[in-house]
């Protein structure tokens, strides 16, 4: 079942309104029930390398989603770090860990690098595999793109311990 595995989708930009308007298109896609994403963002590369994030949307395809589920999800993946600054405590630490070390066993820190040069723009899909070809197809203005791919059992423990470590914020 296509609910088995998600494709991890980079996509690198010139320019920061291309990247969102693709960003736009996938979460129409979304919206529209076309697809099925866990989360999506924009993010940008400075010259030193950090990647910060500019815009996220979630599985409704709703713009401005919190660092929670999917977003997070996309965000911990892509660099554990920025997680750190929204979730604390000893559980942050535990899902930082795991965020990192699922980066390295599945290449998406490898990834990220070669197709996103400092920088650059770029937009971070997480979605069923079966809804790649939509999804490629959405992202036309990318200069690059570059997939990798998690099964759903890690992307849900990865969202699990997120929400468990962001309870524990206090709210």
């Amino acid at each position: 079942m296509s609910d088995d595995h998600k494709d991890v989708l980079i996509a690198a930009y010139l320019f920061e309104d291309l990247a969102k308007r693709d960003f736009d298109a996938v979460l129409k896609l979304a919206e529209e029930g076309t697809i099925t994403v866990e989360g999506v963002a924009v993010v940008q590369k400075d010259a030193d390398g950090d990647v910060s994030v500019t815009e996220t949307g979630d599985h409704l395809g709703r713009k401005g989603a919190k660092l929670g589920g999917g977003a997070g999800l996309v965000v911990g993946l892509l660099a554990p770090p920025l997680l750190a600054a929204t979730a604390v405590g000893a559980a942050a630490g535990t899902v930082v860990g795991k965020f990192a070390k699922h980066r390295v066993e599945s290449g998406i820190g490898e990834k990220l690098d070669a197709a996103l040069p400092p920088g650059a723009g770029g937009v971070i899909a997480i979605y069923d595999a079966a809804g790649a070809e939509a999804v490629d197809a959405a992202l036309a203005n990318a200069v690059r793109k570059s997939v990798a791919h998690i099964d759903g059992m890690s992307a849900k423990e990865l969202k699990a311990g997120l929400a468990e470590a962001q309870a524990g914020m206090g709210g």
